[in-house]
């Protein structure tokens, strides 16, 4: 028989035994100072790594065990990741699983992607300054480097520290929160590429991104929307063709 949502609130909200000490996991040793997020950055962590596939359940009582702390923390936790896209409900009462995407899926994030950056490109490159055009160059300097050393995840990061740094520009925060949020959603997909492409020694990956430095150094807005526009396409062709390989 299957027990009833109360047991289950029940026995999840039991303090653990006496002189039982859980063992750390996900590679975070949590402290008692803003421990939801130090769980939500575990999670959203072991997600973007693949060591929490797609599907896995988040149990919240077992999150609970690994990290050592109490149920409510590990319950915001999962909550920001529902909301981040990361996680999603499979029924009620059943709790929460690591987020599943489809090709189709994917197709409809970077279309909308595409829409919203070329936009934020747009924005930007009008209204970017000495300031901005400085810590685009320094990231973009940054990202060839861990390209060379093969560093995948640090990469990617000065990518973002790039747009983010133009799209920020346009002066629309909400449109940049958008975008960084689809950003996150589609980062176990970047990685994916990103690793390829250096494997293949695949350099397309990351020449745009000098291209769309140059144009918003010149305030070429055509110029710097039109770039946004091909590197998105790009990007997602190349991991449709991945996924439908697999």
């Amino acid at each position: 028989m299957a027990r009833s949502a109360d047991a289950d609130e029940r026995q999840e909200t039991t303090p653990s035994a006496p002189g039982k000490q859980a063992e750390p996991s996900l590679g975070l040793a949590i402290t008692p100072t803003l421990v939801a997020d130090q769980v939500y950055d575990a999670l959203r962590t072991a997600i973007l790594t693949g060591d929490l596939a797609g599907g896995s359940p988040l149990r919240v009582r077992d999150i609970a065990a690994m990290v050592g702390t109490s149920v409510m923390p590990v319950r915001e936790a999962i909550r920001r990741l529902e909301e981040t896209g990361l996680a999603t409900r499979v029924a009620a009462h059943r709790g929460a699983v690591v987020r599943e995407f489809t090709v189709t899926e994917l197709i409809h994030i970077y279309d909308v992607r595409a829409t919203l950056e070329a936009e934020a490109a747009r924005l930007g490159a009008a209204k970017v300054t000495d300031a901005d055009i400085a810590r685009m160059e320094a990231a973009c300097s940054r990202m060839q480097k861990a390209v060379a050393e093969r560093r995948v995840w640090d990469a990617l990061d000065d990518d973002e520290d790039l747009l983010r740094t133009l799209y920020k520009a346009g002066g629309n925060p909400v449109l940049v929160d958008v975008i960084e949020n689809l950003w996150l959603q589609c980062r176990p997909y970047k990685v994916i590429g990103a690793t390829e492409a250096m494997d293949h020694n695949d350099a397309s990956l990351w020449t745009p991104q000098p291209a769309l430095l140059e144009a918003s150094r010149a305030r070429d807005v055509k110029a710097a929307t039109k770039l946004t526009k091909q590197s998105l396409a790009s990007a997602r062709s190349r991991l449709e063709k991945r996924l439908e390989q697999h």
